[in-house]
């Protein structure tokens, strides 16, 4: 009896260790995944990290080089600033063969608008332009009406004590129809203001004139004056005949300015 009990208590005690041991057993493979997945999962996290930063970089390359703004300067050379969101100049296109040459010559990338533009306005071929009589077109394009306000207060302080110097604004859906027919925004502005005096001028003829002959030709057919000039100028031609050549509608207009 007493060996029978003592073998039965023996097997539950044996029961025990073997379910101890087991349980080590297990406990000691789990701790191990674990440590192995922990293991494996920082061995991923330098690469993560630079995923991450990669991501953050180029979102920021992106934001910052998406214009949101513009500004069309216009004289002879007519040329434009894109603008992105935290001020800064993102690019320069010249809109004909002199705003080509300027935006070539000038080094205003990544300058603050202000700053941009002052340069411009002190730049010596739009100075010898200004000491010529000439006039300079200067016009904000934002979508951002707040936005776009602030920056022509700014640029109207930038253009302050200069002489015949204008500064305007313009919708962007302006500015892409300008654009489309290969002018500058202040240069389309303008020739609107024309164009809705005399329907026959074309976007080719405004594209080699300056800023003062298209407002001086504008003002003249405000006051009815240019066409008569013109009348005039077209009879002395029919009178002389060492021109036999016909004029369009920018060679009359120049020939309109010169009486002015």
């Amino acid at each position: 009896m007493n060996e029978r009990l003592k073998e039965a208590f023996d097997a539950v005690h044996a029961e025990e260790e073997l379910k101890e041991k087991t349980k080590d057993f297990v406990m000691g493979r789990t701790e191990a995944g674990k440590k192995r997945r922990l293991f494996s999962f920082r061995r991923f996290i330098p690469a993560a990290a630079c995923l991450v930063f990669f991501l953050i970089a180029f979102g920021s390359y992106q934001l910052y080089f998406i214009p949101t703004s513009a500004i069309s300067i216009d004289i002879n050379p007519s040329l434009e600033l894109e603008i992105n969101r935290f001020d800064k100049v993102i690019s320069v296109k010249g809109y004909n063969t002199d705003g080509e040459k300027l935006a070539e010559a000038l080094d205003v990338k990544f300058l603050k608008y202000t700053e941009a533009v002052e340069q411009i306005l002190n730049s010596e071929s739009i100075a010898d332009y200004l000491a010529g009589d000439e006039e300079l077109s200067i016009t904000v394009v934002s979508s951002d009406g707040i936005r776009c306000e602030k920056m022509l207060s700014d640029i109207r302080h930038c253009a302050a004590g200069r002489e015949k110097v204008y500064c305007h604004t313009a919708s962007e859906e302006d500015a892409d129809i300008a654009h489309a027919a290969g002018l500058s925004c202040g240069k389309y502005r303008a020739y609107l203001e024309l164009k809705a005096l005399d329907p026959e001028i074309t976007v080719d003829e405004v594209q080699g004139m300056t800023m003062k002959e298209i407002h001086n030709c504008t003002e003249a057919l405000s006051d009815g004056g240019c066409q008569d000039e013109v009348s005039q100028d077209e009879a002395s031609q029919d009178e002389s005949p060492q021109d036999e050549t016909s004029h369009g509608h920018h060679h009359e207009y120049g020939h309109g300015r010169k009486k002015n």
